[in-house]
């Protein structure tokens, strides 16, 4: 199972991605993890890699996917991944595809999690107060704002991307976490049960 979970800075990706690891073993896939772990092992892409970032400079599109091509060619990738930090736009999805279109597979689903931008903004603000100013820096209503407006500016158009491939899930990811995981089964058509789309795909 091939999957990226999308939706705004505090949507609950990544509480949901690790409960499908748990549950699943698909492997959640962070970006910024796959980068450090190629440079330190000074993999060809890697190397390209660590030098771009020591210029200072962003690691283009190109580097980025044949990390993540290295990386889903590993063993422990075999029952599937969640993909965590990419795509965040459409060159990026469009990139993607064509690398796994290259290899002869693709996604198998794209799991959106819509929330509310208001309530999201509550709780930072509820937790804020609760902390008494111990919270994160950027953990702030204010930082949150102008996160949502860059999910909204380059992220989102990804929901239209992926629902014209046939690709896309929507979930309320308002609900409780554990609704909300199971909605996400629901939408996937997976369980532990014999018989299950999860056992067929994984042989069990």
């Amino acid at each position: 199972m091939k999957l990226i979970l999308l939706g705004p800075p505090g949507a609950g990706k990544g509480t949901q991605a690790k409960r499908l690891e748990d549950k699943y073993g698909f492997v959640q896939l962070s970006t910024g993890d796959m980068l450090r772990a190629a440079v330190a092992a000074g993999t060809e892409v890697g190397k390209i890699a660590e030098a771009i970032m020591a210029r200072g400079e962003l690691v283009p599109n190109e580097v980025v996917v044949g990390i993540i091509s290295d990386r889903i060619e590993q063993p422990d990738v075999a029952k599937g991944y969640i993909l965590d930090g990419f795509p965040r736009n459409v060159a990026q999805a469009e990139a993607l595809d064509a690398m796994l279109k290259g290899k002869g597979t693709e996604l198998d689903a794209v799991v959106e999690l819509e929330v509310d931008d208001s309530i999201l903004l509550s709780r930072i603000e509820t937790r804020a107060a609760e902390t008494a100013g111990g919270a994160r820096a950027d953990d702030n209503a204010e930082a949150l704002a102008k996160r949502l407006t860059v999910y909204h500016e380059q992220t989102a158009p990804l929901i239209a991307y992926y629902k014209a491939r046939g690709k896309l899930k929507t979930v309320d990811g308002m609900k409780d976490m554990d609704e909300v995981t199971r909605q996400i089964e629901a939408a996937l058509g997976i369980s532990k049960g014999k018989g299950s789309l999860l056992s067929r795909l994984t042989g069990g």
